[in-house]
């Protein structure tokens, strides 16, 4: 039996070797508290909270609210967990290391795996959202040009240096911030009539019950409203990838772990409350213009609609901005531990994993290309072959916590300075209520619930028959050394 390896100090990424300033030294602590500070913060705040609120609004009416809710906790519960295991070895290959330390490689090969096949569908994705926006306002550049000059700035900017990603993300963030916080504020002088200026008369705590009642369509909406808000909350764990590159790590997850119920509350519950008491949830304006801008158009504010589009675009910029750097280092992470080309885990002088964000980035571009080309075939099996993703991954950290708290205990009980609350219960109760959700949606054919979590589940039984193959072929080896 071999032994489990120690943890490493705070901050120490396994696997880094070489001097400082010279290549192939490992990844390098230039992310400020600034930095990691907003990036926490607008992880949380994804292009789908604008764009994909109002579906879930016709769905369930002002009960959103309930699902937005149970979705928060239960992200508030995982990242806790995340938060435990992070704070007592930062890395970049966060929950994908810790499955492999706490589970066996085979966890770690296959989650860290998909998660990167998320995020790389993802800057298609967003690349594509901002591209429509951009070419609405400039049309002489068409569509694939914008998507094509975005990706490539955005790449330009993590191949700099981690900082240079910091100081856009920390931008890009604090727009979304500021732009929420301004609507949460100035909506919420509307509803209770305080406004200066403006005479809303749809405005009003009514709109809550009014209608049709709190739950217009029944209870059992609440559950379908929470596979179609679930994916817009992926983005939290962002912040404990970045953390391994910041000067405090310990300190940086701890204090995005310790802050994201205020997140949560503040930013979506916040902001949706906002929005389904300033309109009632069936008005046709919601669904034809999106419930912000909506919301926005309701109170009588000029330009709404171009205003929503700037922070919308903003908001793809950021998760594209993220979403490269996210993919990337958990290729960088996959290729430390043997996981990936070992060029994934080589980088420049300044600290940058040159390889493992081309790979990314070329893959992201070859999903562009299938969402021009084939967007109803191709990029669409992409697409829904991920979507589940978020899930899985949050059920590994379950697992992971399980058993990595027995193995931090054992070995570094001072580490333990981010606890998971009633442990074990509430880990397992959390685990029990992703594996709900789960099967909720085989049940929902109407959102392509169904055809989600299939597609989902195969993508991740091929992966993670490769991962057992290799584990397989690399004991025969080691055995044949022996």
């Amino acid at each position: 039996m071999t032994s489990q390896p120690t943890l490493p100090k705070a901050g120490q990424d396994p696997g880094a070797s070489g001097r400082p300033g010279e290549p192939g030294n490992g990844l390098q602590a230039g992310l400020k508290n600034r930095h990691l500070s907003m990036i926490a913060i607008g992880g949380v705040i994804g292009a789908g909270l604008f764009v994909g609120s109002s579906s879930g609004i016709a769905t369930a009416g002002p009960g959103i609210l309930l699902s937005y809710a149970l979705v928060g906790t239960l992200v508030v519960l995982v990242m806790r967990m995340l938060g435990e295991m992070s704070a007592a070895n930062p890395t970049s290959g966060s929950f994908s290391a810790h499955a492999d330390r706490a589970l066996g490689p085979w966890a770690g090969f296959s989650i860290g795996w998909l998660y990167w096949f998320f995020w790389v569908v993802v800057l298609a994705i967003e690349a594509t959202a901002g591209a429509k926006i951009l070419e609405g306002w400039i049309p002489a550049v068409p569509q694939w040009g914008w998507a094509l000059l975005v990706m490539v700035v955005l790449t330009a900017t993590n191949l700099i240096s981690v900082g240079s990603y910091g100081e856009f993300e920390f931008w890009f963030a604090g727009i979304k911030v500021v732009a929420i916080g301004a609507f949460i504020v100035i909506g919420g002088l509307a509803v209770f009539g305080v406004l200066p200026g403006v005479d809303s008369d749809q405005a009003g705590l009514g709109n809550l019950t009014d209608h049709g009642g709190f739950l217009p369509n029944g209870p059992g909406a609440i559950l379908t409203g929470i596979l179609l808000v679930v994916f817009s909350f992926m983005g939290s764990e962002i912040a404990t990838l970045a953390a391994g590159e910041s000067e405090d790590p310990q300190r940086a997850v701890t204090k995005s772990t310790n802050s994201i119920i205020w997140r949560i509350g503040v930013f979506y519950l916040g902001s949706i409350f906002v929005v389904v008491t300033l309109l009632p949830w069936d008005a046709q304006s919601i669904q034809d213009d999106g419930s912000y801008v909506a919301a926005l158009d309701s109170l009588g504010i000029a330009h709404a609609g171009q205003i929503m589009n700037f922070i919308v675009l903003t908001s793809v910029l950021s998760c594209l901005n993220s979403g490269l750097y996210t993919a990337s280092r958990m290729a960088f992470s996959l290729g430390q531990r043997g996981d990936a080309p070992k060029a994934f885990a080589r980088t420049t002088s300044r600290g940058v994993p040159l390889a493992a964000i081309m790979a990314s980035v070329a893959f992201g571009f070859v999903a562009v290309f299938f969402n021009y080309k084939f967007p109803d075939s191709v990029f669409l099996f992409l697409v829904n072959s991920s979507g589940a993703v978020a899930l899985f991954v949050w059920l590994v950290i379950c697992f992971s916590q399980l058993r990595m708290r027995k193995i931090i205990q054992a070995e570094a009980p001072e580490k333990l300075v981010v606890k998971m609350w009633l442990y074990p219960y509430l880990t397992w109760a959390t685990a029990a209520l992703i594996v709900f959700v789960l099967g909720y949606m085989l049940t929902d054919t109407e959102h392509d619930g169904r055809e989600t979590v299939l597609l989902s589940l195969l993508v991740a039984a091929g992966v993670l028959v490769i991962a057992l193959v290799k584990e397989k072929v690399k004991g025969g080896r080691a055995v044949t050394k022996v």
